[in-house]
């Protein structure tokens, strides 16, 4: 029994790095959410759950997922080497070849829009690969180059529930706006959300060549301000499902309260631009979400 257990154990020590340099590679976090919000597109398009065709919506955009979180750390590896809170990435810190990363992210962005094609339909693999491009060869390198990056990276953000959609509705039809109201709400979240995280390492971002909002002399200004606009453009997209007939009337309070809430503390966060206003600003991004799409789900209307 021990001969077997000291061999067994560094075999599970190998699978275990394996896994947290794959699963930092692919950022299953942000991945986890591309998943949830394609899911949220898909049921609330749907009038009976079609589990099958879910799973193969969800397996095609998720390579696809992963093939962007792979490519981009891939094509910004010098540049995350200067910060240190991207240093210990896999390819920077070498405990993965950038060839090997560089072929993984391809096979998978290519594979997960051959099958959403095959498996799905033509347009959810059209909008996958809109999805994949701007992020990789739009946003990416537009981050050194002007500080409107972020709000061109929130376009591929926010496309993943009309993949959902799409995958749950025959690509004839068109895209109802219904859906459009899924992609405003992801699309305003963001801004906010990356905007506390651009202050609070304006310093890395500026280091490793990052062109932020947060930068200069009137970074302090326009981050904050833009935080404010962001957010109260958020409230009436967020609204948008009650009046689109997504959702009834819990669903508004909840999420005129919640909306509320977010653009006070952008307001706190502009006022007074520390790292604890936008520490409470961010954390508080996290929460929104999940607790509006909860809302969404359990107020979803007949």
């Amino acid at each position: 029994m021990k001969g077997t257990e000291s061999i067994a154990t560094p075999e599970r020590s190998v699978l275990r790095e394996q896994w947290a340099v794959w699963s930092e590679l692919v950022k299953l976090r942000l991945t986890t959410m591309v998943l949830i919000t394609t899911t949220m597109g898909f049921y609330l398009a749907s009038a009976t759950m079609d589990w099958a065709l879910l799973f193969h919506a969800l397996l095609g955009t998720g390579l696809v997922a992963c093939g962007a979180a792979v490519l981009n750390q891939y094509l910004e590896k010098e540049f995350d080497a200067k910060m240190p809170r991207t240093a210990n990435r896999p390819i920077p810190a070498g405990r993965i070849r950038p060839e090997t990363a560089l072929l993984a992210g391809g096979a998978m962005g290519a594979g997960g829009l051959v099958y959403l094609a095959a498996q799905v339909n033509l347009l959810t693999s059209v909008i996958g690969a809109v999805t994949l491009l701007t992020y990789i060869a739009v946003y990416t390198p537009l981050k050194r180059v002007t500080s409107l990056n972020t709000l061109i990276g929130a376009i591929p953000g926010a496309l993943p529930p009309l993949m959902g959609w799409t995958a749950a509705h025959a690509a004839t039809t068109g895209i109802a706006p219904e859906a459009w109201s899924l992609v405003a709400i992801l699309f305003f979240w963001q801004l906010p959300h990356f905007l506390a995280i651009a202050w609070m390492y304006r310093e890395d971002y500026e280091g490793a060549g990052f062109r932020m909002i947060s930068e200069g002399k009137q970074g302090r200004e326009h981050t904050g301000r833009f935080a404010v606009i962001s957010c109260l453009a958020l409230l009436p997209a967020a609204l948008s499902p009650f009046f689109l007939h997504i959702s009834g009337v819990m669903y508004l309070g909840g999420a005129l309260a919640l909306s509320l809430s977010f653009a006070w503390l952008s307001l706190r966060f502009s006022c007074e631009m520390t790292l604890e206003s936008a520490k409470r600003l961010f954390y508080y991004s996290l929460l929104y979400l999940p607790l509006l799409l909860g809302l969404m789900v359990c107020d979803r209307a007949a």
